[in-house]
C-alpha cells in the first residue's frame, strides 16, 4: 500500500473503530473485533511512523507521526487493562468513579488524539509530496482542483 492511501485509511479505519465501539450490545463478537481492529490500527500506525521516518518530510510531520504511533501502543495496553475488567471494584473516593472508568476515560481520549493526529499527518504528507507549500494562493480565493494532464502522445 503507498504511503499516503495508508496515511488516509489509519483515519477512516479508526473512525469505523469508535463507531463499531458506540454500538449497543457489546457482545463479544463486537469485542473481539473491536481488539482485532486496534490490532490492526496499531500496526497501521508503525507503518505510518516506518514510512514517514524514510523521507525528507518537515520535522514536525514526523514528530507527530511517531506520537500517534506511540499512543497507538497505549491505547492498546490500556485497552487489555479493559478487556480483563482490572480496576472495576476500585474507586477513587474524591470522584466516586472506579479505576476502569477512569482507564476508559483515557482510553477514548488517546483515542481521539490519534484520530486528530493522523489527519494532520495525512494532509501534511499530503501537501509535502505533492510540493503544495511552495504554491501560494491569492486571498480570498479557493482555487478550484487541478485537474490532471493528458498525455501528449
Amino acid at each position: 500500500m503507498k504511503l499516503w492511501m495508508a496515511l488516509y485509511a489509519m483515519i477512516w479505519i479508526v473512525f469505523f473503530e469508535f463507531l463499531l465501539a458506540m454500538t449497543p450490545g457489546g457482545s463479544l463478537v463486537l469485542i473481539y473485533l473491536h481488539v482485532v481492529i486496534g490490532v490492526a490500527i496499531m500496526g497501521i500506525a508503525f507503518y505510518n511512523f516506518s514510512g514517514i521516518r524514510k523521507t525528507r518530510v518537515a520535522c514536525r510531520v514526523k514528530r507527530i507521526v511517531q506520537a500517534s504511533f506511540n499512543l497507538s501502543v497505549a491505547v492498546a495496553i490500556l485497552g487489555a487493562v479493559l478487556f480483563f475488567d482490572i480496576g472495576k471494584a476500585w474507586f477513587i473516593p474524591l470522584i466516586n468513579v472506579s479505576i476502569y472508568g477512569f482507564i476508559l476515560f483515557f482510553h477514548v481520549i488517546i483515542a481521539f488524539a490519534i484520530i486528530t493526529q493522523s489527519a494532520a499527518v495525512a494532509i501534511a504528507y499530503d501537501m509535502w509530496d505533492d510540493h503544495e507549500f511552495v504554491k501560494e494562493t491569492e486571498p480570498g480565493i479557493v482555487p478550484p482542483l487541478p485537474m490532471p494532464q493528458k498525455d501528449a502522445h
